[in-house]
């Protein structure tokens, strides 16, 4: 059991352990890309794409934000055999994604190339980066976005699970607002 006390202490720190201005400012983006007609568009790896895709669904569906991820295989496989892995974020949004949209990057590190690439191709094509991470405070994915949410842990779970709190809170936040 204690294990357990301390895992959920660790997790409610984290999850504390926010700016909320900056969580609101992450729900004013998703409310800006609706009123905009813009797309939000979601990705990560692994646990991060699974989140992405959660995420997206959410936002679209009780958000009426058009959103996407990328985590389609066919998708992901192509680009990467066509283009090399550490690329495959960049040409899907040259492909998919519309200046203006808002691109959520997603890395518990902070350090994977096909996501700091993706952050770097997201402003360079006039789209909004947000990026998630973790771990280091000097990551380089943290330095790449119009906004930054970092956790400060090197537990994968304890980062993935915190950024999905925080990113399903800012979806909630949208709902509220269209309610009041």
């Amino acid at each position: 059991m204690k294990f357990f006390r301390e895992y959920f202490s660790d997790i409610s720190e984290k999850l504390n352990d926010v700016d909320l201005a900056e969580l609101d400012r992450l729900a004013e983006l998703f409310e800006a890309a609706r009123a905009a007609d813009r797309s939000v568009i979601f990705v990560g790896n692994g646990g991060s794409a699974a989140m992405a895709s959660h995420v997206s669904v959410d936002l679209t569906k009780v958000g009426g934000v058009r959103s996407q991820n990328f985590n389609e295989a066919d998708l992901l496989t192509c680009l990467a055999n066509d283009y090399g892995y550490e690329h495959w974020v960049e040409k899907a949004l040259e492909f998919y994604g519309r200046s203006g949209d808002l691109v959520v990057l997603i890395s518990s590190s902070g350090r994977s190339p096909n996501i700091v690439h993706g952050a770097k191709a997201a402003r360079a094509l006039k789209m909004t980066p947000v990026t998630l991470s973790g771990f280091d405070a000097d990551n380089p994915l943290r330095r790449l976005g119009d906004l930054n949410l970092w956790v400060n842990s090197r537990s994968y779970n304890i980062v993935e699970m915190t950024h999905h709190i925080w990113l399903l809170a800012a979806v909630d936040r949208v709902v509220a607002s269209m309610e009041s």
